[in-house]
Formats: C-alpha cells, structure tokens, sequence
C-alpha cells in the first residue's frame, strides 16, 4: 500500500502538531517522552490527566467513525497522527489498551448495547483496559488456555476461574477482556468465549511482578468466581477465537507507525549520545548505527503493505513478519545503546534504579521477544500460516 498525503492531509499534520505544541505543556511538561514500553509504571494519575485532555481535544480514538465518538479520520490521517503525537514526545497511552483493541473490536463484533455501555467511557479517557489474554501455560500458545467460563443460570451471570499473567497496568484498568474456555471437554482454539468484566469486584485479584529495574508493570490477575454480565460475552460462547484473533488483527494497525516513531526517538537519541561522548567515532558503531536505519526504514515500508487489511481487523500475509522483525531489531537496537553508553553505564548502585531512558530500554526490549508470542514462535506462524509448510510435529510422551 502506497500512502501519499493530500493537501488536507497536511493541514491535518499541523492542526494536531499545533495542539500537542500548545498542550503538552505546564502540568503535562514532564511527561514527555515518558511511559512507554519498560516505563509504563510512571506518572499513571497524570497520564490517565493527559487521556482526559486528549478527549477535551477530540484527540482519542481518531479512527473510529464519528458514530462511535471518533473523527472517523483516513488510514492517512490516523498515521500522522500517530506519527505527530510519537514525535511531540507525547506520553505513553494509558488508553491504548482501549482505544487499539478493545474499541474496534466491539465495533467490529460486539452487539450496540456493548457499544453503548463501553465506547464511550473510551473515548472520554475515563475509562481503562488491560487484556486477559496470556496465561502461565498460555503465552504464545494462545489456544492452550485453561481460565474457564461456565453460565449460572440463577444468577444469569457467567463464572469465571483461572489465572492470566503479563497483564500490563492490570492495577490501573476499570475493565478486562478475558478469554476462557466455555466448554470444559474443548481442546485448542475451540470451546471459547471472550468476555468483558469488570475488575473491582469480589473474585479478582491483581498482584504485581517485580522486574529486574524493581518496577511493577505487569501483573498476575487471578479469577476466583468472578462474575461476569451474561451479556457481556462478545459473540456466541465457542466464537472467542474469531474474536481474538480478529483482535490481534487490529493491535497490528496504525498505531504500529506511531511506534515506529517512538523507535525513531531512541534511534536519535542513540545518535547523540554517539556524536557526544565520541563513539560515532568508531566505524563499527557507525556502521550499526545505518543498520538501525535502514531497519526502521524497512518496517515503515511493511507496516504500509499491512494497512491494506480489511476494516476487520483481517491480516494481509505481510503482517505475520512485522512483529518478528520488530522485535529482533529492537532488541539489537538496545544492544546498540549500550555499546555506545559505554562500559559505565552497566554499574549502577543498589535498586530502586535511577535509569537514563537508553538504560531502561535496554533492560526491556529483551521481552519485545517474547511478549506477543515469542520469536520462535512467530516463525512457526509465517512458515505454516504464510508461506503454507506443514504444522510442527507435536510430540508426544508415552507412559511405560
């Protein structure tokens, strides 16, 4: 897909380029280029502030259509936005959950009460999601999951018990999507239903996972007879999987430009730390540095072959490279950070650590590997859903 901006276009480039220059300021001054991947954990009140701010200006959820509170912006507009927002420094969303996955997937598969009960408390900034998806024995594996959903006709209300774990700012989301098995006998991707729950209530428990910067992200949320609207399951039970994957479909959208930004900042910001303490100096580094570049170059260039996708959230072929690509290039690209920090920037005193932004991205982007389905596995998709190879041999096991 070839994506050119027409004069409107541009106009709309600066209209939003204008807003962040006159509204990131005073209060919202110091959470620039802050709350992103690796620190999410920062500033969540002033954030979830920020969210309400985006509203005031029409600025949440651009590409929805206008009946459902977006500006039901052009795929080209929705990429300057995420370009434009990610080159202001603007702070990482506390809504993106939200207003990424959960929006257009109620859009595109959810009945209107669910789109009157929920869109609007998203496009308001108000309202937060985390996604119920991973679970201990379910990370990439999707359709191993084990939380299970059984109806309880006294109370008309579905029941929900299990565990989900990497669950990123479970402690600060109102709502859930959950995905968990509606039939007990089902095995792999059939049996499912994906529901919408509530997180304050008696049942559900959220507990933090320390990581290695000695900061709380994740979490680990376990389901004790939770309670879930027997409305509120998006489609039949045994359809969860359509949705998911419809779902995921629409976390490889737009937004993936915006994030490319974001990865363009840490490149420039590799860049003049190199230029400063004179490790663009060694032709190595440089050489890794054009590397870095052609890189991000290359992903701009797929990510437009993928927003040719239908509205459904549908992948072209393209897409199941990008998130291996990505996360291999991040991960070198952290590596590279270090390389040109130097050798001072592995020594810090005992936690809580004051990391540089370079630091804690590279402390991070080791997980871009495996969050999202690990690299390994992402090759198993492109061989078997892409280029049509046979399905790995599962191996099993036999007692004596």
């Amino acid at each position: 897909m070839k994506l050119s901006f027409s004069t409107e276009d541009e106009q709309f480039r600066e209209e939003i380029a204008g807003w962040l220059k006159d509204n990131l300021t005073g209060e919202f001054e110091k959470l620039k280029f802050r709350g992103g991947p690796g620190d999410e954990h920062m500033f969540p009140e002033e954030r979830k502030a920020w969210e309400q701010k985006l509203a005031q200006g029409g600025w949440t959820c651009v590409g929805w259509p206008k009946e459902y509170g977006g500006r039901g912006c052009s795929i080209e507009q929705q990429v300057i936005f995420f370009e434009e927002y990610a080159r202001a420094g603007a702070p990482g969303r506390m809504g993106h959950i939200g207003e990424g996955l959960t929006g257009p997937t109620l859009i595109a598969f959810g009945s209107e009460e669910h789109k009157k009960k929920y869109l609007p408390g998203i496009v308001k900034g108000t309202e937060f999601w985390c996604q119920g998806y991973s679970e201990p024995g379910a990370g990439s594996d999707l359709a191993n999951v084990k939380t299970k959903a059984r109806f309880d006709e006294a109370k008309n209300k579905w029941i929900i018990n299990g565990q989900k774990v990497w669950t990123s700012l479970a402690h600060e989301s109102e709502y859930v999507f959950v995905v968990a098995r509606t039939d007990p006998d089902s095995v792999a991707h059939k049996g499912l239903g994906f529901f919408l729950m509530k997180m304050d209530q008696p049942g559900i428990e959220v507990r933090p996972i320390e990581q290695i910067t000695g900061t709380s992200e994740f979490n680990e949320v376990f389901f004790d007879d939770a309670e879930c609207d027997a409305d509120d399951i998006v489609g039949k039970p045994g359809e969860g999987w359509a949705v998911a994957m419809g779902l995921l479909g629409f976390e490889r959208g737009v937004s993936t430009l915006g994030q490319q930004m974001l990865f363009q900042n840490e490149l420039d910001e590799v860049v003049r730390v190199a230029k400063e303490n004179g490790a663009a100096q060694d032709p190595v580094i440089r050489q890794r540095i054009a590397d870095a570049h052609i890189g991000l170059k290359i992903m701009r260039y797929n990510s437009m072959r993928m927003l040719s996708g239908g509205e459904d959230g549908s992948l072209q072929k393209e897409a199941l490279i990008y998130k291996l690509f990505w996360a291999s290039w991040h991960r070198d690209l952290g590596e590279l950070a270090m390389d040109v920090l130097g050798p001072e920037a592995e020594v810090l005193e005992s936690g809580p650590y004051n990391l540089s932004r370079l630091q804690s991205m590279y402390l991070f982007v080791r997980s871009d590997t495996i969050y999202g389905g690990t690299n390994q596995i992402q090759r198993n998709i492109i061989a078997e859903r892409g280029l049509g190879m046979p399905k790995e041999p599962k191996v099993v096991i036999k007692a004596e």
